[in-house]
């Protein structure tokens, strides 16, 4: 009976040891993956802002409050088609950041669609890839951090400049009870395409710059703090500036007048929300990399000693029933 129950323990113990690995190293990658159906609105404030106002001869104006309601949206439709020739798992987010100023209405409007691996978060190079309706191929990471995230310098794309550049990583910090790596990125002074949604209807920013020589000037520091596991930001922040400079800016200071200046924040309900979806995740995520393959390694150790002890147990009663039976 000891006998059958230590190979019964046995035939545990190498499942448990054939399962470890096979999670880790072949159910992880490929379950751990962002939905290509995934929905997210976020909402940014940026208060005591500086914003232009085009309606009352064209000054910068102190105001209360602008709003960033940043939307994203999975297109299954769109990732299906491309992971046809890509032969991966693609994710397709389009993307909507909508301004609003203090009254309710809106500055501008810029979509984008951004298309990368589920698992590795990689950028995927294929037509449709945007912002702000202009082509794009962009390099390194925007949104979101690899699963695991290093806490070492990635490339990060900004979507205003339509470059990539090195976003620093700075060092551990605390937030909301998380333990999480924290990125600052500087952008310098650039010149950008202006929004093809201007505040104005019927006016053609290509227009505006090609007749009266204006043009649109960004700079920001931005800042992260992402959960090391998810690799998902649990807040962000941007000290954004921009100019217009030349042409029916000339009327302000050294012919510069600034289109906006604030400090962008996440919402207070939104970053608790935002917190609470990535704590969520983070333990599936673990389950899967390491809580699982863990404790399966350890569940086939003490099984392979329980059936060895069994075994000793027999072998130790069965060897005076042999002397006595000689």
């Amino acid at each position: 009976m000891r006998r059958r129950a230590s190979l019964v323990l046995l035939a545990l113990a190498v499942f448990c040891a054939a399962l470890a690995p096979l999670l880790r190293w072949y159910a992880y990658p490929r379950l751990a993956k962002i939905p290509p159906n995934q929905y997210q609105e976020v909402v940014l404030e940026a208060k005591d802002a500086t914003l232009l106002d085009y309606f009352d001869g064209m000054r910068p104006k102190k105001v209360d409050k602008v709003t960033i309601v940043q939307t994203l949206k999975g297109n299954v439709e769109a990732s299906r088609e491309i992971e046809a020739s890509a032969g991966r798992d693609v994710v397709v987010w389009d993307t909507l950041s909508h301004i609003i100023g203090p009254d309710g209405k809106t500055v501008s409007q810029i979509p984008e669609r951004y298309i990368f691996d589920a698992h590795t978060q990689d950028p995927v190079h294929a037509t449709g890839e945007m912002v702000d309706g202009d082509p794009v191929r962009r390099e390194g990471i925007e949104f979101k951090w690899p699963f695991f995230t290093e806490p070492r310098d990635y490339l990060y794309f900004d979507a205003q400049t339509r470059t990539s550049s090195p976003i620093h990583y700075v060092g551990p910090r605390t937030f909301k009870g998380m333990d999480v790596h924290y990125f600052e990125q500087d952008i310098p002074w650039t010149k950008v395409p202006m929004p093809k949604k201007m505040p104005i209807e019927g006016i053609d920013p290509a227009t505006i710059e090609a007749t009266t020589g204006t043009t649109l000037w960004y700079t920001a520091k931005a800042r992260f703090w992402v959960d090391p596991v998810t690799g998902a930001p649990v807040n962000a922040e941007q000290d954004i500036q921009q100019e217009m400079r030349g042409g029916i800016a000339a009327s302000g200071p050294d012919g510069r007048l600034t289109a906006f200046a604030g400090h962008v924040t996440m919402r207070e309900d939104y970053s608790d929300h935002t917190v609470a979806l990535v704590k969520a995740n983070r333990t599936k995520v673990l389950a899967l990399h390491t809580y699982a393959p863990l404790g399966l390694t350890g569940a086939g150790i003490v099984l392979l000693g329980c059936a060895l002890w069994l075994e000793a147990r027999g072998r130790g009663r069965r060897a005076p029933d042999e002397e006595l039976s000689a």
